[in-house]
């Protein structure tokens, strides 16, 4: 018989990343960056993992920093669940903007500097 009582289970490894993109309904990309020293060069090296998460609630944006718990497997490549949102992005609602917004507000070769000197 083993010693783990019927009541108890083993600890989970948690993490905390940021949510890189939305996928679908109840579900996110999470992206958790470490550093790790190159084996033989001993450069520090900027290494991410991209793992999909379940969102019971879709309560997280793009850019908010979670907690996230390992769990039994959701579907074909989600392993991970939402703990908590540790940390809201501050974003701006989006706002569609037109190409004639974006040119009058980005000078180009076309757009005269002096428009005395266009006439002449």
């Amino acid at each position: 018989m083993s010693s783990v009582t019927p009541g108890s289970r083993n600890t989970r490894k948690t993490l905390i990343g940021f949510v890189t993109s939305r996928s679908g309904d109840k579900s996110i990309k999470v992206t958790i960056p470490y550093k790790t020293p190159h084996p033989l060069y001993h450069k520090v090296i900027n290494r991410k993992t991209v793992v999909h998460v379940h969102d019971e609630k879709n309560e997280t944006k793009v850019g908010d920093k979670v907690e996230i718990m390992e769990t039994r497997p959701l579907s074909r490549l989600k392993r991970w669940r939402i703990v908590s949102v540790i940390e809201r992005a501050v974003t701006t609602d989006a706002v569609a903007i037109s190409e004639n917004d974006v040119a009058a507000q980005v000078p180009t070769k076309t757009v005269a500097a002096n428009p005395a000197a266009s006439k002449a």
